[in-house]
């Protein structure tokens, strides 16, 4: 690895970790700006990188180290929510991939973000349902989890996608992607 390598995925293992406590109250919804910046780890540092600085935020996490919303350690996997995490890795390597698939227009990175939402969406409420129904004894049926986790979701979601592919476009005229 690159020092600039190195240097970027050292910044974006300190945004996501910051963008978990960074909160956002929207009516009884509290949003973070975790999911900004890990489609943003995808767009600017690729496929690769991206999901390396990403996967080591959750490793970080899982060791102990207090960087996840409601703190971190080994038992962290046992959480509803643990799935959002894996699926924050899969999201950057695959929002990375898409970008670097071809010219990188506002369309397609917005389509790269998007596509990374929905893997988020798919690890993250999969696992709410079986962590709450098998796991935490919480019983929650398929569709309410549907509702509270994905459904209500979309637009703030979108919003974040907007501006990741937004910032994303600046951030390569600047010159500063890998």
């Amino acid at each position: 690895m690159k020092v600039r390598e190195i240097v970027l995925c050292a910044l974006f293992i300190a945004l996501v970790a910051v963008g978990a406590f960074i909160r956002i109250p929207v009516g009884t919804d509290v949003y973070t700006l975790q999911f900004l910046f890990t489609l943003l780890a995808g767009v600017l540092l690729g496929a690769r990188l991206g999901a390396v600085a990403v996967g080591v935020y959750v490793l970080m996490g899982l060791v102990g180290i207090p960087v996840f919303a409601s703190g971190g350690g080994p038992s962290y996997v046992l959480q509803p929510t643990f799935g959002y995490l894996v699926g924050f890795i899969c999201q950057a390597y695959l929002t990375g991939a898409l970008v670097r698939g071809g010219e990188p227009t506002f369309g397609r990175v917005l389509g790269a973000c998007l596509a990374g939402m929905a893997v988020v969406y798919l690890f993250g409420i999969s696992y709410f349902y079986i962590a709450s129904n098998y796991i935490v004894d919480a019983p929650i049926t398929l569709w309410l989890a549907l509702w509270y986790c994905g459904i209500l979701q979309v637009v703030p979601d979108f919003l974040l996608c907007l501006a990741a592919a937004f910032i994303g476009i600046r951030c390569r005229k600047a010159g500063l992607w890998l």
